[in-house]
């Protein structure tokens, strides 16, 4: 059975270079490169939803792939993909880099300029050790296995925007549709998950910061099981000690948690941090939540330019949720999107802040009435999104388990708009 390589180079040269060098060894078969690490992850994750024999036994990184700086990336790649061997190809083969590389996950190291010989010798050692892997992995529980689930992170134009409110609403329809879903509480200094939830906690995000290989029983140790069946991941108490959550460290959460759950749900908050940033960038799903007032519509526009010239995520990547919409409101929904160059979804979520009050005073949101207009519409924000298990058309009544009936919402302009309060 020929081995299957997929080179992950950013550079073209180097690319044409190492592909030709691939191409000469014996029993071979390798793909066509990809150039940056968001290819590498989506192509692996679609082998991968096939089926586990689909993936290709070895991943050749180059030391100047990006966005995602190589050993990241290889972190990454280990952990949502066991069965994978990674060689890294660098022009420093120090003893440091090394070490480096192999906690990181890497099989092999072959140094620049490539040899035949040391190429062959490393590329076939980590095919053999892949194979092994693959004929045992399904004996053990222990380890991450397959593409993952769905990440959505949640941003919010400026403060009190309702950016927890919808986390929490995403999160709790992936769940009470048959999705295992957890919610990630990245608000590191004024996160307000744990008191919209009602719930008391001794662990948090910062826990897992300074683990550099997060299993399946450590991220089991640091979330909260909800009531509801939602894992929490949740802020610090101690707002200062948010400063020990990393980029690096946001990145392995999230694809420990992804490997993990079907539907992951982060509050991003308000501001940019290095650890929201890298959230917002690993996302499948960038949503921006703004109400329809300039203050608002201004303030997401800034946010969406910002994360375009931190190059995090494109305008046209990211997308716009209207909260407190009415439909006599000045500023519509085009006109947002307009202003901001994203897309706007097809829900907004109507104003009505009577419906909330109650459950927001008693800290349970969670036990929000079902005929809630707020509810109704960001439990169809969760379905626009793809985040809910659609129901079986042979079921009876066509219905997925869970409160479905939260789902019956309509698009902007229908009759279910209120324009009382705030919501």
């Amino acid at each position: 059975m020929p081995t299957r390589i997929l080179p992950a180079v950013g550079d073209p040269d180097a690319a044409r270079s190492i592909t030709t060098l691939l191409s000469q060894l014996p029993d071979a078969e390798p793909a066509a490169p990809v150039s940056d690490s968001t290819q590498l992850m989506d192509t692996l994750g679609r082998l991968a939803a096939e089926s586990l024999d689909e993936l290709p036994e070895v991943v050749v990184v180059h030391e100047r792939i990006g966005p995602v700086p190589a050993l990241e990336l290889i972190r990454e790649v280990a952990l949502r993909f066991p069965a994978v061997g990674v060689v890294l190809v660098t022009a420093d083969a120090s003893p440091g880099l090394f070490s480096a590389a192999m906690d990181s996950g890497a099989r092999g190291l072959v140094a620049l300029p490539l040899s035949y010989e040391e190429l062959v010798s490393r590329v076939q050692a980590v095919a053999q050790w892949s194979v092994g892997v693959r004929r045992h992995l399904g004996h053990s529980s222990d380890v991450f296995t397959g593409p993952g689930g769905t990440v959505v992170t949640v941003t919010g134009a400026k403060g009190g925007v309702g950016t927890t409110l919808a986390s929490v609403q995403l999160a709790l329809a992936a769940q009470a549709s048959g999705k295992r879903a957890a919610l990630v509480d990245l608000d590191l200094q004024s996160g307000d998950v744990a008191s919209y939830l009602d719930v008391q906690f001794r662990r948090s995000v910062v826990d897992l910061a300074s683990i550099t290989d997060i299993s399946p029983r450590v991220l089991a140790d640091a979330v909260f099981g909800h009531d509801t069946g939602v894992a929490l991941l949740l802020a610090p108490g101690e707002g200062e000690r948010g400063e020990e959550v990393t980029d690096r460290s946001v990145r392995q959460i999230i694809s420990a948690l992804r490997s993990r759950y079907d539907v992951v749900v982060i509050d991003c908050g308000t501001q940019v941090t290095g650890a929201n940033a890298a959230a917002v960038e690993m996302a499948d799903t960038a949503l921006l939540v703004t109400t329809p007032d300039v203050v608002a519509v201004r303030a997401a526009k800034r946010m969406v330019r910002l994360w375009d010239r931190l190059q995090i995520r494109k305008a046209e990547e990211s997308l716009i949720v209207v909260n407190r919409y009415t439909r006599n409101t000045e500023i519509q929904p085009p006109l947002i999107q307009k202003i901001t160059g994203t897309r706007v979804t097809a829900i907004a979520v109507p104003a009505n802040f009577k419906d909330l009050q109650s459950a927001v005073d008693a800290g349970r949101i969670h036990e929000l009435d079902s005929k809630s207009v707020v509810k109704q519409a960001l439990w169809g924000l969760a379905g626009e999104l793809g985040l809910v298990q659609m129901p079986d058309p042979g079921a009876k009544g066509g219905k997925a388990r869970g409160d479905r009936g939260s789902l019956r919402v309509r698009r902007r302009g229908g009759r279910d708009d209120h324009n009382e309060g705030e919501g």
